[in-house]
């Protein structure tokens, strides 16, 4: 059984369209395949752009100060999409809950599944589990679901990186 369809899934497709944000309204798309969802969206004008300012709102979560600030943030969004929770099987994949109306736009189901997933995520791992990569000058989002909930950095990469850059400050000093 399923308690959380909205969690790590939601919060990580919202991390890899802040990351690296597709080209057009079927990239979108293609990514919320990549990340599970396998409803029809029935298009609307616009969705594209839209969609854009679902992530950029997000990332204002991501990016707020202090635990306050960010519960606010996620619940004017949770709010602007409140939709009471529903069981549904489409697709007669199992039952389960949505958060969302039926039929939604694209736009809509973006902003409804990634506020109650993130919502979900910083509730049951912890609200600091959510930032941005520490390796200057990366910007990437973290979306910690690591086990101890200590994830600095977006990648092996830039944690190499930073491990070189402490490496050879402590050179210089000594």
């Amino acid at each position: 059984m399923q308690l959380n369809p909205y969690g790590e899934y939601a919060v990580l497709l919202a991390q890899s369209l802040a990351n690296d944000w597709p080209q057009d309204r079927s990239g979108v798309v293609a990514r919320t395949r990549d990340h599970g969802m396998t409803m029809p969206f029935p298009e609307q004008p616009g969705d594209h752009s839209r969609c854009k300012v679902v992530v950029d709102r997000w990332l204002r979560v991501v990016d707020a100060e202090c635990a306050d600030d960010r519960a606010a943030l996620l619940n004017d969004q949770m709010a602007a999409v409140a939709a009471y929770p529903r069981l549904t099987d489409h697709n007669g994949e199992g039952w389960h809950l949505h958060y969302r109306d039926t039929d939604d736009d694209l736009p809509v189901v973006l902003q409804s599944v990634i506020a109650v997933g993130t919502a979900l995520h910083l509730t049951t791992r912890g609200i600091t589990r959510l930032g941005r990569c520490t390796s200057i000058p990366c910007l990437n989002v973290i979306v910690d679901i690591s086990r101890n909930g200590t994830q600095r950095y977006c990648s092996p990469r830039c944690a190499s990186r930073e491990a070189v850059r402490r490496h050879r400050a402590r050179n210089r000093q000594a």
